[in-house]
């Protein structure tokens, strides 16, 4: 049951991101809720189905890969404050490359978080579960986070080319001419502008949070 479980808890995922676009229900429930009020929606359904993968993985049979290391939970602590900044400073910031963006602002000569890379949040997805995939050996988590790391990949691929394609070629080199989707391959032509401190601070509160409720709700201490 736990095999069956953890498929169904992927699928279910995978499912939730691919077919609302496809049936149409983004576009019905935009117009209903507005982009806003569908990206809470959709972030809190999200999260709820991401705790669900995480805790099928837990539960599936453990079939051991490869040992964890001491070294693998350094990487998982080090990599995740950067996630998470990634995370906090993407999500609605200013960002007309990113599905987690917004485009009205949006200023080429200082453009913020896409300064540091265009697809922020998939970056911060890729982080995590390279950062989890090393620290996790057994064959249930290695698919769940490999998967996470194919789908953030891909991700950046498809958005990459459906941006360029709507903003067109004269258009997408004018914006992005200070941005590059590989995190810092701007610099050091980029100006940043004001930083978020707002945002930076949250985003480490955030992060110390999760850290301290990783034991209770995931069931396994993030100490290295």
């Amino acid at each position: 049951m736990g095999w069956l479980e953890f498929a169904l808890a992927m699928g279910v995922f995978l499912a939730s991101h691919r077919l609302p676009p496809m049936l149409g229900v983004k576009d019905a429930l935009v117009a209903r809720l507005g982009l806003r009020g569908y990206m809470v929606v959709f972030s809190v359904v999200s999260l709820g189905l991401l705790w669900w993968v995480i805790a099928a993985a837990g539960r599936a049979p453990y079939v051991e890969l490869w040992e964890q290391t001491r070294a693998a939970r350094w990487g998982v602590n080090v990599v995740m404050p950067l996630a998470g900044l990634l995370t906090v400073l993407g999500v609605g910031a200013v960002n007309p490359f990113a599905f987690e963006g917004r485009s009205a602002g949006f200023d080429p000569e200082r453009p913020g978080i896409a300064g540091v890379t265009r697809q922020p949040l998939l970056w911060a997805l890729l982080l995590w579960s390279g950062a989890h995939l090393w620290a996790n050996g057994d064959v249930a988590h290695v698919v769940l986070f490999g998967v996470f790391a194919v789908f953030s990949l891909a991700g950046m691929a498809i958005v990459e080319r459906r941006r360029r394609k709507v903003l067109g070629e004269a258009g997408w080199q004018a914006l992005t001419r200070h941005t590059s989707l590989v995190p810092f391959g701007a610099l050091p032509d980029v100006r940043f502008g004001p930083l978020p401190w707002a945002r930076i601070v949250g985003a480490l509160v955030g992060w110390a949070v999760l850290w301290q409720l990783h034991g209770p709700v995931i069931g396994v201490v993030p100490v290295p």
